[in-house]
């Protein structure tokens, strides 16, 4: 059984069991998160989509609150001696799913 579903902007397949990195989320380390924007849910075989997904969720417990490696982001214009370095840490989640409810 798996399910697709949206967060953060991006959509996820997701399996009971799974851990997954999701755009961050409020929530401490041991919190439980309920995804109500379920796409689609494969259930013994049968695809389940659109309105006949609707009241399905899925229910999840973070497992840390962490920043991705940071990735470098470098401007530089040519004969103007203009040069600017930044980096960027990405926040995420990372939540292990433990019910699919369909």
């Amino acid at each position: 059984m798996y399910a697709i579903i949206a967060t953060g902007g991006k959509q996820y397949k997701v399996s009971e069991g799974d851990v997954i990195n999701v755009e961050k989320l409020s929530g401490e380390a041991g919190a439980t998160v309920k995804f109500d924007d379920v796409l689609a849910v494969n259930k013994d075989g049968k695809l389940a989509v659109g309105s006949s997904v609707n009241g399905a969720s899925v229910t999840a417990t973070v497992v840390k609150q962490a920043k991705a490696k940071k990735i470098i982001v470098y401007r530089y214009k040519r004969k103007t001696g203009y040069h600017k370095k930044n980096g960027h840490r990405q926040q995420f989640t990372q939540v292990k799913i433990e019910k699919i409810e369909a």
